[in-house]
C-alpha cells in the first residue's frame, strides 16, 4: 500500500491584518509527492510554505510530521548579509549540509563558492542556495521560485535532479514548462481556500476553467455582489483564453512570414527580402562582430529587425545576451561591421534591476509623479483606473513601494514603462517575481504592443507564447536565428545530434550472404507495433479515471485505505504506460530503419 503523508497541516488558519489569510486548510504531503502550488501574488503561497517549514506559527490547526523527516525550505530571497562568501552561506548552521555534498552540487552547477556574498549576482546566489538545499539530503523540499535568476542550462540541470530525487517536493514557480515537466498534483490557493487536484500543472488551466464555471453556476443562489463577481471570473477566464488563442494565431502567422525571410546563407544571417521589407526595418546589423579580451562574443552576425517583430534572446549566463541587446540598441559599438537604427526609433528599457523602486515612494509617485492622471501612450487616464489594468486594487494608489511584494513591484514597473510612448520595447528578464496571472497579462500587453520587442528571458513557455524570432547564443560567438520560439530553437539545436543518432540506427549492415533474406520485424514485434497505440490510449483513459477518483479532497479522510489503493494503482498504471510508450517508440524507430 502507498505510504501515508509524512508532513501535513490540518485545519490550518492564520490571521493577517484584520482578517483570515487562511482558514480551515488541509494539506498533506506524501513521501513521493510532486506538488505545484498555484495562486496569485498575495494569496499567501510563500507564507504557507513557511508554515509547513514551521517558521510561522498558525493561529489555528495542527502540524503533523513523521519523526525523523527532514524538511528543507529553499527561500526565494535568502539573507546573505551575515556571510563573507557563498560557501559560508551554503554550509552555515548546525543543520547545514556537509561541505563535500555542497561542493559536488556546486561543481555540477558551475559556481565558485569562494565568491564574496556581497558582490555575487542573483544567479550566483540562487545557485548557492540550491547547493545548500539539495546538499542537505532532504525528505521534503519546499521550493519558492527555484528557477529565478537561473539560465537555461541550470534550469535543465535542476529539472533532471528533481526527476531523480527520491523524496517529495512542493514548488511555487511561474515557469510553466518547469511545472508541466515535473509535477503530478496541483494545489490551487485562491481567496483563502486550498483546492487539490491529482493532475500535474499541464491540466491546471482546464481545471481552473471548470472551477470558474462551477462558481458562476453556484452564484445563482447567492447575493447579487457575489453573483456578479463569479460571472466576471467565468467570463474573464474564458475571454482571456480566447484572446490568447487569437494572439497565438497571429504569432504563428508572423513566424511563418519570418521563416520565409530566412536566407540560405547560414544560421547567423537574415536575408534581405524585398524593398518593402527595407522600409519596415528598424534595426539592421551588417556582419557585426564584438569581442572582449580576445574572446568572441558576437561573430559575423547579420540581422534585419522588422517593425513589429517580437525577438527572444536566449542562452546561458555569460553567453553574450546583454552584449547583443546593447549592440542592437546602439548602446555599444561593434568591433567590425555596422549597426543602422531607424531615426524614428524610440525605446523603453525594462531591466531586471528594478532601479525605480525606491521603498519610500508611493504607487502614485512611481506611476504619475504624484498626480491623479497619467498619459498612457498619448491618452490621458486616471491613475486608479489604469492600476486596474495591471491587476491592482485602486485603493493601493498611496501604498509605499517598500510594502509591495516582489511581484507587485514588477507589475508596477511594467505599468509605468508600458504607459510611455515608444516603438521599441526592451525587456531584460521581465518574468522574475511574476505570478502566472501577471505573466498572462504581460503576454497580452506584448501581443497588443504596436512596436518592436527585444526580450531576454529564460522562461521557455513565455517565449513560446510571445516571440516570432529567436536568437540563440551558445557562448562561442555564433548566433542561431530561428523563426519561432524557444521550442523551435531547441529543436534546431538538437537536430544534428538526433540526425546523427538516426543515421547510426539506420546505417546499413554489412552486405549479407547471397542466401540471406531481408531483415524484418518478428511476428511478436510487428504485433506489438500495431496493438500498442490502442493499449496506450486505454491506459490514458484509466489514468484519467484514477486521477478523477483521487481528486475528491475528502477521500483520504473518509477512506484512507481506498486512497492508498487508488494511489498505488495509479502509480503502477503510469509506469506501465511509460514502459509501453518506450517499447512502441523503439519498435517504430526499428521499423523505420528497416524500411529505409
Amino acid at each position: 500500500m502507498a505510504d501515508p503523508p509524512i508532513l501535513s497541516y490540518e485545519g490550518l488558519g492564520l490571521v493577517q491584518g484584520a482578517g483570515w489569510l487562511f482558514q480551515d486548510l488541509d494539506i498533506h504531503i506524501g513521501p513521493r509527492d510532486r506538488l505545484a502550488l498555484i495562486g496569485r501574488n498575495g494569496a499567501g503561497k510563500t507564507t504557507l510554505l513557511k508554515m509547513l517549514d514551521d517558521r510561522i506559527e498558525a493561529d489555528r490547526g495542527q502540524r503533523k510530521i513523521v519523526p525523523g523527516t527532514h524538511v528543507v525550505f529553499l527561500e526565494q530571497n535568502p539573507d546573505f548579509a551575515p556571510f563573507e562568501t557563498l560557501r559560508d552561506f551554503a554550509v552555515h548552521g548546525p543543520d547545514g549540509p556537509e561541505e563535500y555534498a555542497v561542493e559536488a552540487i556546486a561543481d555540477q552547477l558551475g559556481i565558485d563558492l569562494s565568491t564574496e556574498a556581497a558582490t555575487a549576482s542573483g544567479g550566483e546566489r540562487r545557485r548557492a542556495a540550491l547547493c545548500r538545499a539539495l546538499g542537505s539530503d532532504p525528505d521534503v523540499l519546499l521550493l519558492d521560485e527555484p528557477t529565478n535568476h537561473l539560465d537555461l542550462g541550470a534550469i535543465e540541470w535542476l529539472e533532471d535532479w528533481l526527476k531523480r530525487y527520491k523524496g517529495a517536493f512542493l514548488v511555487i514557480s511561474h515557469d510553466r514548462t518547469f511545472l508541466t515537466r515535473l509535477t503530478r498534483t496541483t494545489l490551487w490557493l485562491d481567496r483563502g481556500a486550498l483546492r487539490r487536484k491529482e493532475v500535474g500543472f499541464g491540466g491546471y488551466e482546464e481545471w481552473m476553467e471548470q472551477i470558474a464555471a462551477e462558481d458562476a453556476r453556484a452564484a445563482d443562489k447567492l447575493d447579487a455582489t457575489l453573483k456578479l463577481e463569479a460571472r466576471w471570473l467565468e467570463r474573464g477566464v474564458t475571454a482571456r483564453r480566447k484572446r490568447n488563442q487569437g494572439r497565438l494565431s497571429r504569432l504563428y502567422e508572423m513566424r511563418a512570414q519570418r521563416a520565409a525571410m530566412l536566407g540560405p546563407t547560414g544560421p547567423a544571417k537574415l536575408a534581405i527580402a524585398t524593398d518593402d521589407s527595407r522600409t519596415k526595418s528598424v534595426i539592421v546589423a551588417d556582419h557585426i562582430t564584438k569581442s572582449f579580451d580576445g574572446r568572441p562574443i558576437i561573430r559575423d552576425l547579420s540581422l534585419r529587425v522588422q517593425r513589429g517583430d517580437r525577438i527572444g534572446i536566449v542562452g546561458r549566463n555569460g553567453a553574450g545576451k546583454t552584449t547583443l541587446i546593447k549592440l542592437l540598441t546602439g548602446e555599444l559599438e561593434p568591433d567590425s561591421g555596422k549597426i543602422t537604427l531607424s531615426p524614428t526609433l524610440s525605446s523603453v528599457l525594462i531591466d531586471q534591476q528594478r532601479s525605480l523602486m525606491q521603498p519610500e515612494r508611493r504607487v502614485r509617485d512611481v506611476l504619475a509623479d504624484g498626480s491623479d492622471w497619467i498619459d498612457v501612450r498619448g491618452v490621458r487616464k486616471h491613475v486608479q483606473g489604469y492600476l486596474k489594468d495591471f491587476l491592482f486594487d485602486p485603493a493601493m494608489i498611496d501604498t509605499k513601494v517598500g510594502i509591495l511584494s516582489g511581484g507587485e513591484k514588477s507589475r508596477l514597473l511594467l505599468a509605468r514603462e508600458f504607459a510611455r510612448a515608444s516603438n521599441l520595447l526592451v525587456l531584460d528578464e521581465p518574468t522574475n517575481d511574476l505570478d502566472l496571472e501577471t505573466l498572462d497579462l504581460l503576454q497580452e500587453v506584448i501581443g497588443d504592443y504596436e512596436g518592436t520587442v527585444l526580450l531576454v528571458s529564460h522562461d521557455r513557455d513565455f517565449l513560446d507564447r510571445t516571440v516570432n524570432l529567436t536568437l540563440g547564443l551558445d557562448g562561442s560567438g555564433d548566433v542561431d536565428i530561428v523563426a519561432g520560439g524557444y521550442a523551435d530553437w531547441e529543436a534546431k539545436r538538437r537536430a544534428p545530434a538526433a540526425a546523427a543518432k538516426a543515421a547510426s540506427r539506420s546505417a546499413p549492415p554489412p552486405p549479407p550472404a547471397p542466401a540471406a533474406k531481408a531483415r524484418k520485424l518478428s511476428y511478436k514485434d510487428q504485433r506489438d507495433l500495431e496493438r500498442l497505440p490502442g493499449l496506450i490510449e486505454t491506459m490514458e483513459s484509466d489514468i484519467a479515471a484514477g486521477e478523477t477518483a483521487l481528486s475528491d479532497p475528502d477521500l483520504y479522510t473518509r477512506d484512507p485505505g481506498l486512497f492508498e489503493r487508488l494511489t498505488k494503482a495509479l502509480d503502477a498504471k503510469r509506469a506501465e504506460k511509460d514502459k509501453a510508450e518506450e517499447r512502441w517508440l523503439e519498435l517504430a524507430a526499428e521499423a523505420e530503419a528497416l524500411e529505409s
